[in-house]
């Protein structure tokens, strides 16, 4: 039964990790390919360790998976952060037809004592 589950886990991390690998190819510009990478593939990843964690049971191998997978869960989406942040502030620009900037938002309130003018 375990490893029926098992394969189950590896069926949909292997479809998460296509996803992601087609948004990277497929989205038009740095921030949403990172969104893209982070997502899928992390959960693509974890998916794939924690059928290796059903497949092999309470072994070496499966906890192993499991730390391994809390790592991914861990480190992914803070480095995902840490590349937009670096992107943004290095004047990577966003597409033409994303519709708000965050970031901007947040350095326009900065800049002006914390009050954001409404247009």
């Amino acid at each position: 039964m375990s490893e029926t589950v098992g394969i189950i886990f590896f069926i949909i991390g292997g479809l998460f990790d296509l996803f992601g690998c087609i948004g990277l190819v497929r989205l038009p510009d740095i921030y949403n390919r990172l969104q893209a990478a982070t997502k899928c593939v992390t959960l693509g990843t974890c998916f794939i360790l924690f059928g290796a964690f059903f497949w092999s049971g309470f072994s070496a191998m499966g906890i192993k998976a499991l730390l391994c997978a809390a790592f991914i869960l861990i480190t992914s989406p803070t480095a995902a952060h840490a590349l937009a942040r670096g992107s943004h502030i290095f004047g990577v620009k966003l597409w033409e037809k994303s519709l708000m900037d965050k970031y901007a938002e947040d350095e326009e309130g900065r800049l002006s004592g914390g009050k954001v003018e409404k247009a």
